[in-house]
This record gives structure tokens, sequence and C-alpha cells, in this order.
């Protein structure tokens, strides 16, 4: 029986860097020789970039602008040519135009359904949230999005209406997990922690791949 690492990956499905690092961390992960004898399972955990958004939003790029680039279009479009040419090496096509909002609806349904179904279905909810936002232009955390994302999961409607649409059945287990986040030092993402058995490898911020795949030989290497 080989060594099962969990890595906890705390993210938001608002941030690009996020997205990015996902991206580059599933990557590395396909890199790893299939006899390995540790199983890496992804667990997300969740942040909010901007817990007083409400969830009508406002206008993804003004936002940006205003709260990132000090109201320049000039900065802006700087930063947006540097997003696309990092996204465009990993197939991600971004986006500014849209809605920025709350995610807090968004957390709730990846955390009931990486409890309920585990973390193959709360991957691809999490691949479908932020294809939606940043390549679709679609709102962050509305019904229609969150029922897509979980549509695209393979969970049945009919059970992911019913959740979706009870905005406050796991909202306080969710809120919690943010809470704890934030009480263990973490004030931005990504932020991902590998378990090892000998010690934990902690990457803040989004890494070139090469980075994840040292770290996870890393823990290959010390579980042997």
């Amino acid at each position: 029986m080989g060594y099962e690492s969990q890595i906890q990956f705390t993210l938001d499905t608002i941030c690009p860097w996020t997205y990015l690092a996902k991206r580059r961390l599933s990557k590395a992960l396909s890199q790893l020789p299939s006899d390995s004898p540790v199983t890496f399972t992804v667990k997300y955990m969740p942040y909010q970039l901007y817990p007083n958004a409400s969830q009508q939003g406002e206008d993804k790029y003004e936002w940006y602008r205003k709260s990132r680039y000090g109201d320049s279009d000039e900065k802006m479009k700087m930063y947006m040519k540097l997003m696309g040419a990092y996204g465009s090496t990993e197939g991600i096509e971004y986006k500014f135009g849209g809605t920025v909002a709350n995610t807090l609806q968004a957390h709730r349904v990846i955390q009931h359904y990486q409890e309920l179904k585990g973390a193959e279905t709360a991957d691809k909810i999490v691949n479908s949230l932020y294809k939606q936002y940043f390549e679709e232009e679609r709102h962050p955390s509305s019904h229609e999005t969150l029922l897509r994302a979980t549509g695209e999961a393979g969970i049945p409607e009919g059970d992911a209406k019913a959740f979706i649409e009870d905005e406050d059945e796991g909202l306080m287990d969710v809120k919690m997990l943010i809470h704890e986040q934030a009480g263990n030092g973490i004030d931005a993402v990504p932020y991902i922690v590998i378990e090892g058995k000998r010690r934990d490898m902690t990457l803040e911020g989004c890494r070139e791949v090469g980075e994840y795949v040292k770290a996870l030989n890393q823990v290959i290497k010390e579980s042997a």
C-alpha cells in the first residue's frame, strides 16, 4: 500500500492566477510516473478575494481597473495582455468582460459536492466555474452558472437544482472554512499545501509547472 497525499488547494473562483495554477498543477500531476508509490488527491478549500461583493455584482472590467490598476485603462490593457499570454500557454482564453460578484455560493456548491461525491466531481465543478467566468464571461455564482457546473460534473439536474436554490444549506460550514483559512494565515490565493510523510510542501502564489513537479517528486522521495 503506497502513501496517500492530500493536496490542499485554496482558491477563489474569480482569481485568474488560481485558474492558471490549477492548470499547471494538473499538468505536473500528469507528468508523474504511473507506478508512483504516492497517490495524490486534490482537496479544494475556499477563500474570498472580494467578500463584500454583492450577489448581483458589478462590471468585471471596471472593477479590475478601479480596484487593482488605479483607474488606468493603459495599466488594465497591459494586465489583460499579460494574463492573455500566460493563459494561452495553458490553453486558457482569459476575457475581462461580464460581472464580478460574491463567490460564497460557488464555494458552497464546491464544498457540498466535494464532501458528497469526492475529488473528481469537485474538480469538474471547479473547472467549469473557472471556464464559465474567465472564458465565457458568465456570472461567477448565479444559479444558472452553478447548475451548468454541476451538470458538467454529472450531477442530476433535480438534485443540483434543489441544493443550489436552498442558499442556506451548508453555508455556515463554508463560512467557517473560510474563517479557518484566514486563521491559518492565508491572505492570498493560490495557496497549495502538498502533504508529505516527513513534511508538507507549501507553494504560495502561482508557480511554474516545473516547481510543482519538483515539490511532488520531493514528497514521493521522502515517502520511500
